[in-house]
């Protein structure tokens, strides 16, 4: 109680204190809250694409594989399994607006997922498995306000479509888990399916001369289960060195990416610490100095009772502690309130702009640091008044 009396002996002069880490951590709350966001998008997409071998053309002839390089690269030593992958846009033209994420698309599916250390999840119903069938990620599904048994057509006819664009009808048989990364945003469909797609991409002096069952957009390698980045780099090399044709990426550029991005991102919450720290830290020190300077008196009085140096150290540490934990609680609740908020308007007609992630790491972190600035901040002038003379703070006036 007498360390709140304390606090409310100067209002103004603690309210501004206070307010002063409220910045810091509002600042480092929201900051955060983005940074975790994308990190989250990025762990996911180093485990989703660190775990496959993506092969496509070599740039020497058409972009399309047949459909025969399929078994040659299973045949590749150290391919557990490989299978045709295709893809396009879920919504072409304008429609994407601003996204904050990988934008909607249509995969089709592959049922050598197993091998991938990334795990989907069906929260209700299957993946496709007939013509016609499409599973839906979590974001795209509260988008279009999509359910099990629900239809669906795709890819979404845009305002400006040409005269023969096409667009199928699909039944949604699955819905997959949140993962905070790429299959959130994915329409996933058979491989007839999406050849039938692949076909409607086509330019139409050609459409109907090209048999898209035997051709792929790319083709999708997996190692042995628990594979290494090494290893699989090993793998992809070998496939590019044997299948005539094809060019493998390797997982660890591509996980090497996601890193760099993520090591971005990172930077954007330390720098939201830093100015936490220079913008509170300074503005406790400089209340707790003058708090010494104005009770130098009782000081000495409770040195002369009795009081020893560590009594009173810990009770200005303690005071300035409790400064950071008011200021770092408010600044904290009113950047998870505008993070939600924001998180709401941005995403109410597309969870894919959603833009912030509100963690309990970041939690910990906003509210942790600012009790430990506080009482960091603190020591110095704790200590100084631990150190006084009784006798002669006595006689300050």
């Amino acid at each position: 109680m007498e360390i709140l009396r304390n606090l409310g002996r100067r209002k103004l002069r603690s309210g501004l204190t206070i307010s002063g880490i409220v910045i810091g951590i509002f600042a480092l709350t929201t900051m955060g809250a983005m940074a975790e966001h994308m990190n989250a998008l990025l762990a996911g997409g180093e485990t989703y694409f660190g775990s496959s071998i993506s092969v496509h053309g070599d740039g020497q002839g058409q972009s399309l594989l047949p459909m025969s390089k399929v078994a040659e690269v299973a045949q590749v030593p150290g391919v557990a399994a490989a299978s045709p992958s295709y893809g396009f846009n879920a919504k072409p033209g304008d429609q994407n607006g601003i996204s904050f994420g990988p934008g909607d698309l249509i995969l089709s599916w592959d049922p050598n997922l197993s091998h991938s250390a990334f795990n989907l999840n069906f929260t209700q119903g299957h993946a496709p498995t007939a013509r016609g069938e499409v599973a839906m990620g979590s974001d795209i599904a509260r988008e279009f306000n999509k359910k099990v048994g629900d239809t669906i057509d795709l890819p979404v006819r845009p305002a400006n479509a040409k005269p023969d664009f096409q667009s199928h009808s699909f039944t949604v048989v699955g819905l997959l888990g949140k993962t905070r990364t790429m299959p959130d945003t994915v329409a996933w469909i058979t491989v007839p399916d999406a050849q039938v797609l692949l076909k409607d991409s086509l330019p139409a002096a050609i459409r109907d001369t090209v048999d898209t069952s035997q051709l792929t957009d790319s083709i999708t390698a997996y190692g042995a289960s628990g594979a290494s980045l090494a290893t699989l780099d090993q793998i992809a090399q070998r496939i590019t060195d044997t299948v005539p044709g094809v060019q493998a990426d390797k997982p660890s550029q591509t996980v090497g990416q996601f890193k760099s991005a993520s090591t971005i991102f990172t930077a954007i919450t330390t720098g939201a610490a830093v100015l936490a720290l220079i913008v509170g830290g300074l503005s406790v020190i400089n209340t707790m100095l003058m708090a010494v300077g104005e009770r130098v008196r009782e000081i000495g009085l409770k040195k002369a009772v009795g009081a020893r140096t560590r009594h009173v150290l810990r009770e200005f540490v303690t005071e300035a502690a409790l400064i950071g934990a008011i200021g770092g609680g408010l600044g904290y609740g009113l950047g998870v309130a505008l993070t939600t908020i924001l998180n709401a308007l941005m995403g109410a007609s597309n969870p894919n702009q959603e833009l912030f992630l509100v963690t309990p790491t970041l939690s910990v972190l906003a509210i942790g640091f600012a009790v430990a600035m506080g009482t960091v901040a603190g020591i110095i002038p704790a200590w100084r008044a631990a150190r006084l003379d009784p006798v002669t703070a006595l006689r300050a006036q």
